[in-house]
C-alpha cells in the first residue's frame, strides 16, 4: 500500500469531508470556521453555488482542451472578462496552473524582454517552491535549503519590516530604499537588472504590508533604470486586501502582474498580465503548458469574478477586514505577548514575541492549536513561525468575524494560561 510522503505535515488534524461558505466540516461532523481559505484560495467560500454550477456544466461539456493544440471558449471568455478587472493597460494574458509557475513565467518574460540576467527580490519574500521561484524566496529556509546551488542572478534587498527593525515605517522605508540603491551599485548593475519582484504584502514572510513610499520608490527606480516592476499578487489579488489588487493601496502600476490563488475559488489556475507590446517580447515557444488554462478552471474563474462583482466582495473584504483588525488589536492589548497586529483587508497577522521582544514561536503555535480546539482554523507564517495569520473567505459576515474573534480570545487565554 502506498502512503503520502511523511514530509506533508498538516497545520491541523482535521479530516475534511465537505465545505460550505466559511465553514469546513470534518468527517466526524465537527464544524470549523475556516480562516485559512485554503491559504487564500477559496475567495468566494467553499463550494459557492454559482462556482459549483459553472464547473459542473463545464465538466459535462469539455474538461481538457489543451490550449496550444486547440482553443476553447471558456479561456477566451475569461481573458475578455478579466479586461474589466485587471489594471489598465495590462491587456495581454498567459495562463498557467500555480503561483510558482506564474512567477517563473514572469521572470522568463522579464529576462527575454530586457536581455538582462538579474532580478532583485526582497527579504521575507515568498514566490514559490519550484526551482527558480524558490531561488527568489527568502521567507524561510524550508523553501530553499538543502538543494543548492540555487538559480543564479538573484539579489536580495531589504523589505521595510518596521516591527522587526524596531523603527517607524518612514525610517524602515528610507533604509530599504537606501540599501536598494547600494545593492544596485555593488551587486547587480542597473543595466544588468531585468526586474524587481515584490509582494504588496509579504505572505509567508509574516503578513507585512509594504509602504507607499517603498513601492513608489521601486517604481521610480525601475523607470529610471529601465527595470521592470513585477508585482506578485498571488495572495493579495482578487479583493483579498480590500482593494481588487493589493498594489492599489500604494499608488503604483506594475509592468507585470502575477496572480493565482483566489482566481478560481479552489481550481488550479494562475496567470501573468502585461502590456501586449511587453508580452510580445517573450521568445516564440517560451509560453505553454499541458494543463494551463484548463476549461473547468476557466469556467470556475469566470463565475468567481462575477460573484466578486455581484456580491460586492471587495467592499466586504475592506469592511470585514477593518472589523477583524480592530478586534484583534483589542485582544492584543490584553495579551502583551502579541507584539504586533498588521495586515490589509482580510489578510491579518498577529506576531508573538517574548517579554524581551524575541520571536515566540512556542506561544504562537499553542494559540493556533488552541484555536482549532475552539473551532477556528488558522495558519502560521513568518521566518520564526511566530505569526498567526487569518485569511477568511471574502464572503465572511460580521457574525462570522465576531465568532472568529471569540474563538481567538478563548485560544489566547488557553495558550497563555499559567
Amino acid at each position: 500500500m502506498a502512503t503520502l510522503s511523511p514530509l506533508l505535515k498538516q497545520a491541523t488534524p482535521v479530516l475534511a469531508a465537505r465545505g460550505e461558505g466559511c465553514y469546513l466540516y470534518a468527517e466526524d461532523g465537527t464544524r470549523y470556521l475556516d480562516f485559512t481559505a485554503g491559504i487564500g484560495v477559496t475567495s468566494t467560500g467553499h463550494c459557492h453555488p454559482r462556482v459549483v454550477e459553472a464547473a459542473q456544466q463545464q465538466v459535462a461539456t469539455l474538461i481538457h482542451g489543451q490550449y496550444t493544440t486547440v482553443m476553447h471558449r471558456p479561456l477566451l471568455r475569461l481573458a475578455e472578462r478579466l479586461g474589466d478587472v485587471l489594471p489598465a493597460g495590462l491587456d495581454s494574458l498567459f495562463f498557467m496552473n500555480s503561483g510558482s509557475e506564474s512567477v517563473e513565467a514572469a521572470l522568463r518574460l522579464a529576462r527575454h524582454a530586457t536581455g538582462r540576467p538579474n532580478v532583485v527580490v526582497f527579504h521575507g519574500s515568498f514566490h514559490g517552491r519550484t526551482f527558480g521561484a524558490a531561488s527568489m524566496t527568502t521567507s524561510g529556509l524550508k523553501f530553499r535549503a538543502g538543494f543548492s546551488p540555487l538559480m543564479g542572478g538573484v539579489a536580495v534587498a531589504p523589505f521595510p519590516t518596521a516591527f522587526r527593525y524596531g523603527w517607524d515605517e518612514d525610517t524602515a522605508t528610507e533604509f530599504a530604499l537606501r540599501e536598494l540603491d547600494y545593492l544596485l551599485n555593488t551587486v547587480t548593475a542597473p543595466q544588468e537588472t531585468a526586474a524587481f519582484i515584490v509582494e504588496p504584502v509579504l505572505g509567508e514572510g509574516g503578513y507585512i504590508p509594504a509602504t507607499p513610499g517603498f513601492l513608489q520608490g521601486l517604481r521610480e527606480r525601475a523607470d529610471r533604470h529601465g527595470i521592470l516592476l513585477i508585482v506578485d499578487e498571488v495572495q493579495t489579488g482578487w479583493g483579498r486586501t480590500g482593494t481588487y489588487w493589493g498594489h492599489e493601496h500604494f499608488g503604483v502600476m506594475p509592468d507585470i502582474l502575477v496572480s493565482a490563488k483566489g482566481l478560481a475559488s479552489g481550481f488550479p489556475l494562475s496567470l501573468i498580465a502585461a502590456r501586449e507590446e511587453l508580452m510580445a517580447k517573450a521568445w516564440p515557444g517560451s509560453q505553454g503548458g499541458t494543463y494551463g488554462g484548463n476549461a473547468v478552471a476557466c469556467a470556475a474563474a469566470l463565475a468567481t469574478v462575477d460573484v466578486i462583482e455581484d456580491e460586492k466582495l471587495v467592499d466586504n473584504a475592506a469592511a470585514m477586514g477593518a472589523e477583524l483588525f480592530t478586534g484583534l488589536q483589542r485582544l492584543a492589548s490584553d495579551h502583551p505577548g502579541i507584539g504586533d497586529v498588521r495586515g490589509l483587508g482580510l489578510m491579518v497577522g498577529c506576531e508573538f514575541v517574548t517579554a524581551d521582544g524575541e520571536p515566540d514561536a512556542a506561544t504562537a503555535q499553542r494559540a493556533q492549536a488552541a484555536a482549532h480546539e475552539n473551532g477556528l482554523l488558522l495558519l502560521m507564517c513568518g521566518a520564526w513561525g511566530n505569526v498567526v495569520r487569518m485569511i477568511p473567505p471574502l464572503i465572511v459576515s460580521p457574525a462570522q468575524v465576531q465568532e472568529g474573534l471569540e474563538a481567538w480570545e478563548r485560544a489566547l487565554r488557553s495558550a497563555t494560561a499559567g
